[in-house]
């Protein structure tokens, strides 16, 4: 019961490894404060602040959910001071809220750009700044971002600049304010030596992905004995894995979701992005970054992204058999990008870039335009008709598209 009565400042943990950690957490007895975007349920992805509090304090822990945009300077200051409130501290801040977005220089809107600085770097450096005076106040301060050592080999920087950008950004954090705050607070980065089951890895990776992942338990676990840590472990760039060896870990297999399957390594490591998308391939699943071209936002950010989420959610053998085509759209407007619908193979997929082999029908039309029409809002003869719908290729694929829709509707 080594965090019973801590508090945890933890960003991002209505879902995935940012709830992982709070669920160790909590097992403790220990306060956590869920600082999430999500208040509202998603009809494909789990989880909101309000679920997250349930299962927190069901394992014996605290909950206090925030609506939290680490963005937003005012939301983090009025969740820090309402957790100060009503726990009386904050001792341990976990800077899990990360935006992603894998694109080339060219390839890459000034939004995007703008999200992932926002969110990556000046949102960990932000709720930093407002959670240390408290932090310095605990008997053994924590700061732990999921941010990845700082590699300066050019791979991790050539097809997705940006990114790897605004990511270096929360590790450099750990490396300026691990010496500033040194006998003070503990300042330290956790990342993973595996890919990670989490819904943005489904995105990511795609079919067949999960097989290759660890559950996200290893990171809370790794995050778990960091904090066990006095604060003068501090300015260490740990991979879960590795720390957990010398913690005395040896069974691995427990933490894959697959035991036996190889596993994918993460970005940022030692492996080359082009070895990655291959070891992809190898173990069965269909890769979108073989080119460095295509681009995926965290899972649920925004509505492009929503509408495939949700539409991989829906697609059956059924739908396949009796559609059998592959639809790529080409997406301008506020979410441009490249995306495709597979239903040809297996039991169809979506993913974000082009279409591996060839597509049938490519479309091009606003990102606007299509949420409004997988929405029911547009008809697809109509849009085409109106000019706000392009078509090229198998016309009777096309007109199959609306009937797919109505198919869809009610599971969207």
């Amino acid at each position: 019961m080594k965090l019973a009565g801590s508090t945890l400042f933890i960003t991002g943990a209505s879902r995935g490894i940012g709830k992982a950690i709070a669920l160790k957490a909590a097992k403790d007895g220990a306060n956590i404060v869920i600082a999430a975007k999500t208040a509202q349920a998603h009809p494909k992805l789990p989880g909101t602040i309000y679920t997250a509090a349930e299962e927190i304090e069901a394992v014996g822990g605290k909950a206090l959910p925030c609506i939290v945009d680490v963005r937003d300077e005012q939301q983090i200051s009025e969740a820090v001071e309402n957790a100060v409130k009503i726990f009386g501290g904050i001792d341990i801040l976990i800077n899990n809220a990360s935006a992603i977005n894998l694109t080339g220089t060219l390839d890459t809107p000034m939004k995007k750009v703008d999200l992932m600085m926002s969110v990556n770097s000046r949102g960990t450096y932000l709720t930093s700044k407002l959670c240390i005076p408290y932090l310095k106040k605990s008997k053994n301060g924590h700061i732990l971002n999921l941010s990845p050592p700082l590699n300066m080999n050019p791979i991790w920087f050539k097809n997705h600049c940006a990114y790897t950008m605004a990511k270096y950004g929360m590790s450099m954090c750990v490396l300026g304010m691990a010496e500033e705050f040194k006998g003070e607070i503990a300042v330290n980065a956790l990342w993973p030596k595996t890919a990670i089951h989490t819904a943005a890895m489904d995105m990511l990776g795609g079919s067949g992905v999960s097989s290759q992942c660890r559950k996200p338990d290893i990171m809370a676990d790794a995050a778990y004995a960091i904090f066990s840590k006095s604060k003068s472990f501090t300015g260490n760039f740990v991979i879960d894995e590795e720390f957990l060896k010398e913690e005395g870990i040896r069974n691995f297999d427990a933490y894959a979701v697959d035991p036996g399957h190889p596993l994918l390594p993460d970005f940022f490591l030692d492996e080359e992005p082009e070895d990655l998308a291959k070891k992809m391939q190898d173990y069965g699943a269909t890769p979108k970054f073989q080119s460095g071209k295509q681009q995926i936002s965290a899972a649920g950010e925004g509505p492009v992204a929503e509408t495939f989420m949700a539409i991989k959610g829906a697609l059956t053998a059924d739908v396949v058999k009796t559609t059998g085509g592959v639809y790529q759209f080409e997406l301008s407007g506020d979410h441009p990008g490249t995306w495709y619908i597979d239903l040809k193979n297996g039991n169809g997929s979506t993913g974000h870039g082009s279409f591996p082999g060839k597509a049938d029908v490519l479309m091009n039309m606003s990102s606007e335009d299509f949420v409004k029409m997988f929405a029911g809002k547009m008809k697809p003869t109509l849009a085409f008709i109106s000019g706000k719908l392009k078509i090229k290729g198998d016309m009777s694929l096309a007109i199959k598209l609306e009937k797919l829709m109505s198919q869809l509707k009610s599971k969207l």
